[in-house]
């Protein structure tokens, strides 16, 4: 599987009671086809798998399959602390006809380089299926290190990695040593030098609100190879990138930014609280001027 595009880490709209708003769930999908993604991935962090139990990933898969029902590939999340827990989801992943699967290293345990081969390699036995591979040392303490990536690039099912270190360093490592390992943007503030180092698809939160402007920016630099129209988009999005990464409160402005699009995403689930009036406030207007200055540039309504 080549990946290629925009890939949505779709959120888990909820009622106030913290049970799953199914009509939101069913139009955030429509409007992510609709707007030209390449693909939907299932509990990524921006769904909060980690806040949901096993039966509750498992019934969102099948939900998912069923919503998306063909129309863009699904990839689903294998991650969890235990490499039992992620083997059993990838089973279920394959079982619910995932087209892949995205495996991050296990977080809090702060496994090694050969630990983390492992845990990847017992997730691959058990699908069989095209594989993300998602490295994000922020929220999993370690990096995938040279090491695992050696071990990791022997099987064909590896085929990309998410990475989402913020380190340049990797980011030219990665597309010098191991181009046999699609590389995808995971830093979004990033995603310029992703692009001019050849990286072929970004998996991007912001997507669920705002697809027109992340295709935007794909398809002037990917596809085009215009930098100087792609940086003209870059600079309009930064504003919207430094407040969704500050203060802790990205999955919230996520769900938020879906209101202004009629989709109402719900709360977080605890312990993550809801932005507040000025925090909403301050989104809508960085997405408004935004939008603005990206319809100046491509002469596309966003």
């Amino acid at each position: 599987m080549q990946f290629e595009g925009i890939y949505t880490p779709l959120v888990t709209p909820y009622h106030a009671d913290f049970s799953v708003n199914e009509d939101a769930l069913a139009d955030t999908v429509d409007l992510l086809i609709d707007k030209g993604v390449n693909g939907i991935i299932v509990a990524g962090t921006t769904g909060e798998y980690y806040a949901q139990t096993m039966e509750e990933r498992i019934w969102m898969m099948g939900r998912a399959k069923e919503l998306i029902a063909g129309r863009v590939p699904m990839i689903i999340g294998t991650g969890a602390i235990r490499t039992e827990d992620s083997v059993a989801y990838a089973e279920q992943a394959r079982a619910h006809g995932a087209d892949a699967i995205l495996i991050a290293t296990p977080p809090y345990a702060y496994p090694t380089d050969r630990e983390i081969a492992l845990h990847c390699l017992a997730i691959d036995r058990a699908a069989n299926l095209p594989a993300m591979l998602y490295n994000y040392p922020g929220r999993m303490c370690v990096n995938m290190g040279e090491e695992a990536l050696d071990r990791l690039g022997r099987s064909p099912n590896f085929c990309a990695i998410k990475e989402s270190s913020g380190d340049v360093n990797r980011l030219h490592m990665l597309a010098r040593d191991y181009p046999h390992i699609g590389l995808s943007c995971g830093m979004d503030d990033q995603a310029l030098e992703f692009f001019a180092w050849g990286a072929r698809s970004w998996v991007c939160a912001g997507s669920n609100f705002a697809p027109e402007a992340h295709i935007a920016l794909y398809q002037a630099c990917a596809v085009e190879g215009d930098f100087t129209k792609g940086r003209a988009i870059m600079s309009a999005m930064l504003p919207l990138m430094r407040v969704l990464e500050q203060g802790g409160k990205f999955v919230q402005c996520i769900k938020h930014g879906l209101s202004t699009r009629g989709i109402n995403a719900g709360p977080p689930r605890k312990p993550l609280q809801p932005l507040n009036k000025d925090d909403k406030r301050a989104l809508e207007e960085v997405i408004r001027t935004m939008n603005t200055a990206i319809s100046a540039i491509t002469g596309d309504a966003t």
